[in-house]
C-alpha cells in the first residue's frame, strides 16, 4: 500500500508539474528575430525613399536604386560629415561606420523596382526645349559640357561616382541645383557640380530641371561604364571613394 506521506509528495509533484505547464502555455512565445539581411537593416530608409530606394510621392526625397554604388556612398559620407544638410539624414548616419555605409551603398546600387510615376512638369514647350538643349548640347559660351557627357548617354549615371538623373522631380532638382550653387551642397574637390551650377543662370536651372522631369527611368537603369575621359576634374569621381574607404 502507498502511504499517505507518499501520496501526498506524488499530489505536490503532480501539481507542481501542473503549474509549470500551465505557465509554458501562458506564456507568449519568444520574439522573433529580424533577419540579418540588408534589406531589414535598411527598413528605416523605406519611409522616405520608398521600397528598395524605388522612390515615393514626396519631391523632395529621390529614387535611391540603381545609382552607383561610389556615388552612393559619398552622399551618406557627406551627410555624415556635414558636406551635406539635412537634419534626419546627419542624425541617422552619425555613428555607422564607413564599411557598413559602402554595404548600404551596393544594396541599394543593386536594386532595380519599377519607379513611381511622376507627373509631367507644367512648365511651357518652350522650356522643355530649352532644357533638353542644356543637357544634350551643354552651353558652349558658359563651358558648361552636356550633362549626357558625364551622366551618361541615357543620364543613368557613369561609374564609379556620377548618378543618374532620371526618376526626379522638378523641385528636387532644382533644390539640389540651387544648394550647389549657394554652396549649401558641397563634393570633394574638385567640385564640378559646384562649378557647372553656379554659372547657371536661375532660368536654365529651370529648363534643365523641367526637361529632365519629362523622362521616364528606361528598364536598364543601371549606370554606364567609366570608359571615356570627363569633360572636367570631378573629385565625385574618386577611386579611393569609389571603393568604400573613407577620405
Amino acid at each position: 500500500m502507498v502511504s499517505s506521506r507518499s501520496l501526498s509528495a506524488l499530489l505536490v509533484l503532480s501539481t507542481l508539474a501542473c503549474r509549470a505547464y500551465a505557465q509554458q502555455e501562458a506564456s507568449p512565445p519568444p520574439p522573433q528575430r529580424a533577419p540579418d539581411t540588408m534589406e531589414a537593416r535598411t527598413l528605416a530608409c523605406v519611409g522616405c525613399h520608398g521600397d528598395k530606394g524605388r522612390g515615393v510621392a514626396n519631391v523632395y526625397f529621390p529614387r535611391l536604386a540603381g545609382k552607383p554604388s561610389g556615388y552612393l556612398y559619398n552622399q551618406l559620407i557627406a551627410f555624415q560629415e556635414g558636406r551635406r544638410r539635412y537634419a534626419p539624414m546627419n542624425y541617422l548616419l552619425a555613428y555607422l561606420p564607413p564599411a557598413y555605409l559602402k554595404q548600404m551603398a551596393d544594396y541599394f546600387a543593386a536594386q532595380s523596382p519599377d519607379p513611381i510615376p511622376i507627373a509631367a512638369p507644367s512648365a511651357p514647350p518652350a522650356i522643355i526645349a530649352q532644357g533638353q538643349q542644356i543637357v544634350t548640347k551643354g552651353l558652349p559660351d558658359k563651358k558648361i559640357p552636356a550633362c549626357t557627357t558625364c551622366h551618361g548617354a541615357t543620364l543613368t549615371g557613369r561609374e564609379p561616382g556620377i548618378p543618374g538623373l532620371l526618376g526626379l522631380r522638378t523641385d528636387y532638382v532644382s533644390a539640389q541645383l540651387g544648394a550647389w550653387r549657394y554652396g549649401t551642397r558641397t563634393a570633394l574637390a574638385p567640385d564640378c557640380m559646384q562649378l557647372i551650377a553656379s554659372t547657371l543662370s536661375e532660368p536654365e536651372v529651370a529648363a534643365v530641371s523641367s526637361y529632365l522631369a519629362t523622362l521616364p527611368v528606361p528598364a536598364n537603369d543601371k549606370p554606364a561604364a567609366a570608359n571615356t575621359p570627363l569633360p572636367m576634374g570631378c573629385g565625385s569621381q574618386s577611386p579611393h571613394l569609389a571603393a568604400g574607404a573613407k577620405p
